[in-house]
């Protein structure tokens, strides 16, 4: 056959389906404490870019880091100005008697495609979840097809699963694997306790996050792996997607350990598995498909 009629298969395309992009102040960015030094400067583009080529991932995800519509915009300005940003997770005050009209300020941008609140960071996350005005919001939300990101930590797993059954119109993502404590307890029974939420269709979660909720200065690839493979029986690579958490991530490693960490992790899977979890999900769940080159 003449190589002019033959075409190469497109490789499927990597995401990181978690990462943070910010102009740091610290009154801004206030859960930046001491301990996060290495956190406390500009987080931008040009800066991820070259570790997503390391890597051989295509493109990311851009995901909310404060309570602020102006974050999302220039979450959305930089999605504007950098093809390989395929979406963004924003934040709308979900509680607010104006959602609809913050919403529609957005009505156009096509890579918006969910939102998040940093519940974790509430005095009563358990509370939080079952507030009524917030709960309207989720209505909205899920109404117009945007994703939401569930941010919280194991100890309100609980309540996670019960927020995610009452608001199954649309995609639930959990960020970093429920955040475990790893400190306290041990995988099965953090598995035990998240399958119930991992038993809702709906819900999805990200492989992220893990080498932040370890210790920053001694955690090893034996200690989180456990993790990894639990959720991957609970959700399976379907509902399974990778997320570097950088710039997070830096207080306990750099990109490439966490990206080798999940590698590591889906190794033994099959090619279509793998594919699924590198970016195959992510595309789907979040709607990206008309975003990626």
């Amino acid at each position: 056959m003449s190589s002019r009629h033959s075409s190469v298969p497109a490789l499927p395309l990597r995401v990181d389906a978690h990462q943070h992009f910010w102009t740091y102040t610290a009154q801004d960015y206030p859960w930046i404490d001491p301990r996060h030094g290495a956190l406390r400067r500009d987080f931008l583009p040009d800066d991820l870019k070259p570790l997503l080529d390391q890597q051989g991932i295509d493109g990311c995800v851009a995901v909310q880091a404060r309570h602020s519509v102006d974050e999302t915009d220039a979450l959305l300005t930089h999605a504007a100005e950098h093809p390989w940003i395929f979406g963004v997770v924003g934040w709308a005050d979900l509680r607010a008697d104006d959602l609809d009209a913050q919403l529609s300020r957005w009505a156009d941008a096509a890579k918006l495609v969910g939102l998040r609140h940093l519940v974790q960071d509430e005095p009563a996350p358990s509370l939080f979840l079952h507030d009524p005005a917030f709960a309207r919001g989720m209505g909205q939300v899920q109404a117009r097809g945007l994703a939401y990101d569930v941010l919280i930590k194991d100890k309100d797993l609980h309540a996670a699963t019960d927020f995610c059954q009452r608001h199954d119109r649309h995609h639930l993502v959990l960020d970093h694997l429920g955040k475990p404590d790893l400190s306290r307890e041990d995988p099965v029974a953090w598995a035990d306790r998240l399958a119930p939420l991992a038993a809702l269709p709906h819900v999805a979660c990200k492989l992220s996050g893990l080498i932040t909720e370890a210790d920053w200065q001694r955690w090893r690839p034996v200690e989180l792996l456990p993790y990894f493979y639990l959720a991957l029986e609970l959700f399976g690579p379907q509902r399974l997607m990778f997320g570097s958490d950088w710039p997070v991530c830096l207080v306990a490693g750099n990109y490439s350990d966490v990206h080798q960490l999940f590698e590591t992790a889906i190794s033994s899977l099959s090619v279509d598995e793998q594919n699924a979890l590198r970016g195959g999900t992510a595309i789907r769940l979040y709607g990206l498909q008309g975003n990626c080159p």
